[in-house]
């Protein structure tokens, strides 16, 4: 069952808990540490999910999420909240919007309302308005069901209260959640809309409201693509096509939970048309004779890893830029992963472009500049160019309590497979390398370190893509407990969580079936 069909028993005396702090981006990594990123948030304790809320705002980047105030298991859901100038560093804040015996604070967004069309702020002062879920618990007249509630900050997002008049927005359903909300101009009309999803219908929702109140529906997507899981977290935003203004699209993220291509959860997406009432689809497949796992490869994922999920936007992002964040976990292991004080982490913050390849337009994402930039100001150190003359060539090692940046091409030559052998030695690590067979970039993580702690994380996930004369481009962002690999300028991504042994601090380079050639090799630390 999914998560969020579940009512857990609510904490009778569930209260805030304190922050505001700083949060260093490096941690000591002995004992209950050893697997808490550095570069990747978490909260100093218990468990976090979804992202929600992404905003912008007077200079500071809001990230809410999916937390449990009381412990490091998946219950007690209220919003969560840190912020951060520069997308690296971030500062945790006392709980934003805490659940209570009626009600559990499911995922959703925040806008900054800068009109107060809702009434809940002033001209002078308006507000930030937070547009969330409420699964109500059976302690509710509405036990079972899931609407639409707002809760609104006065004083830039450091605290937040519910609408006195919520739900704004009840279908009578059971699965109807996950609010993204923006405001759309079209033509000479400005309003805001609201995408929801009928989770098990494999639905979106499309609502308009002028006051983010009263709201009236307009259409619905679905079910298209991916079906085999419940849909979840949806968003939907314009882009231009390789940096056109002229010609832009529209993007619908639909996460799904199981289903996703590299098994469990996954985020996908559909590029189109939205004419501000209803959104249509240039990448549904429909006439494919494809079945299985040949059929959902057929379809368009932000990610091919096991661990990026809840994929999200942040509204009113400086310079009109797309900034995703996605939740690095995978409901198949969620609540088994190795942990200390705290449970679950962000993904990197990522931009997001569309560019248009062989005539399709595809979804490009690189690593936001400003955590790329901290790595560019620190000390890096290069190896290559070196042959690859079959089997495991050892080229440096890790220091595995840094956060890493590796750049590297390789160009295959006779091998059938080559690639990296990341944070290896002692007959373990993590393969991050190319099937020339198959014409797919890879990670297997089956002897990444400590993968027995469930059936299903123990893994190989895998994604086409084209080598330009034979070479390969990786970049790869390392964590204590996390890979990121980005290749072919950003159209296929693998994210995945490792858990690697203290003593595996050698980086490799491999070929199989014959010989490969090392021709870079950059790595640069935060420390």
């Amino acid at each position: 069952m999914n998560p969020k069909t579940i009512n857990h028993a609510l904490h009778p005396s569930a209260e805030p808990l304190p922050g505001g702090e700083a949060i260093e981006p490096l941690r000591d990594v002995s004992g209950p540490e050893q697997y808490r990123p550095g570069i990747h948030y978490t909260p100093r304790r218990n468990w976090i999910n979804d992202p929600n809320g992404l905003l912008h705002h007077n200079g500071l980047f809001h990230l809410f999420y999916q937390y449990n105030p009381l412990s490091s298991v998946h219950a007690n859901m209220s919003w969560g909240h840190a912020s951060s100038i520069d997308l690296l560093h971030w500062e945790e804040h006392p709980v934003a919007i805490p659940c209570d015996a009626n009600e559990q604070i499911f995922s959703g967004s925040a806008v900054f309302d800068a009109h107060n069309s809702s009434g809940l702020g002033t001209t002078d002062n308006p507000p930030l308005v937070a547009v969330y879920t409420s699964a109500y618990t059976e302690a509710s007249p509405l036990a079972g069901r899931q609407a639409q509630s707002l809760a609104y900050s006065l004083d830039g997002g450091t605290t937040w209260a519910k609408h006195a008049a919520n739900p704004v927005l009840d279908r009578g359903s059971a699965n109807f959640r996950d609010p993204k909300v923006f405001r759309h101009t079209h033509g000479e009309a400005s309003y805001w809309v609201m995408v929801a999803v009928e989770a098990e219908a494999h639905t979106v929702e499309f609502y308009r409201s002028d006051n983010l109140t009263d709201w009236a529906h307009l259409s619905s997507f679905g079910p298209a693509n991916a079906t085999g899981g419940v849909w979840e977290c949806p968003d939907l935003f314009e882009l231009p096509v390789d940096g056109d203004p002229d010609t832009t699209r529209w993007v619908l993220v639909v996460n799904l939970n199981p289903g996703g291509v590299a098994g469990g959860s996954g985020a996908q997406y559909f590029i189109g048309n939205f004419d501000g009432t209803a959104f249509t689809s240039e990448n549904t497949i429909t006439n494919s004779s494809a079945t299985g796992q040949e059929r959902l490869r057929e379809y368009g994922w932000l990610d091919w890893g096991k661990d990026y999920y809840a994929a999200v936007s942040y509204n009113d992002a400086p310079d009109r830029r797309r900034i995703m964040t996605g939740w690095m976990n995978n409901w198949d292991y969620a609540a088994d992963v190795p942990h200390g004080p705290w449970r679950g982490a962000m993904t990197l913050p990522r931009e997001v472009t569309l560019t248009r390849q062989h005539g399709v337009i595809r979804p490009a994402q690189r690593v936001v500049a400003e955590v790329d930039d901290a790595f560019q100001a620190r000390p890096s150190s290069s190896i290559g160019p070196a042959g690859i003359p079959g089997g495991i060539q050892l080229l440096t090692t890790h220091d595995a309590d840094a956060p890493q940046r590796i750049d590297a091409v390789i160009t295959r030559g006779t091998a059938t497979e080559f690639g990296l052998m990341i944070r290896g030695g002692n007959g373990h690590g993590t393969r991050i390398g190319y099937n020339t067979s198959t014409g797919c970039l890879y990670l297997d993580r089956t002897k990444s370190g400590v993968v027995a702690f469930n059936p299903l994380f123990a893994s190989i996930e895998s994604v086409p893509v084209d080598l330009v004369n034979g070479t390969l481009a990786l970049r790869i962002y390392l964590d204590r407990s996390s890979l990121e690999v980005f290749t072919a300028d950003g159209l296929a991504t693998i994210t995945d969580q490792i858990f690697p042994l203290e003593t595996t601090q050698e980086l490799s380079a491999y070929a199989n079936g014959g010989s490969a050639t090392l021709d870079s090799l950059t790595i640069g630390y935060l420390s």
